[in-house]
């Protein structure tokens, strides 16, 4: 492998970390079905305190997935890709096809 393509695979890496998390991959669902979301209104959808979701949205923006945008004293977070979903639509698909091999062996 040279030093670019080290450095394209890494970059994913950070990508799929940053995805790594239950709490995270709610926040993108929440975020995937409006434009813009409040952070007050993200705590709730994830049901934990604010320092709890404004680290996972850190960790999420530092890879890129997601934006902010400050409107007076309240933080508005946005995806800034919404091909997450399609990933996601994708990981769905191979759990299922695991989950009907898996059922095979055992008939």
């Amino acid at each position: 492998m040279n030093k670019e393509e080290k450095a394209k695979y890494e970059t994913r890496v950070k990508v799929l970390k940053a995805l790594a998390h239950p709490a995270r991959l709610k926040l993108i669902d929440v975020l995937a079905e409006h434009d813009e979301v409040c952070v007050c209104d993200l705590t709730e959808a994830i049901g934990t305190d604010m320092s709890t979701v404004s680290r996972h949205l850190t960790q999420l923006k530092n890879a890129g997935i997601v934006e902010s945008e400050k409107h007076g004293q309240m933080v508005f977070y946005r995806l800034r890709v919404k091909c997450l979903t399609g990933l996601f639509g994708c990981i769905e698909s191979v759990v299922q096809g695991h989950l009907k091999s898996q059922l095979k062996v055992l008939s």
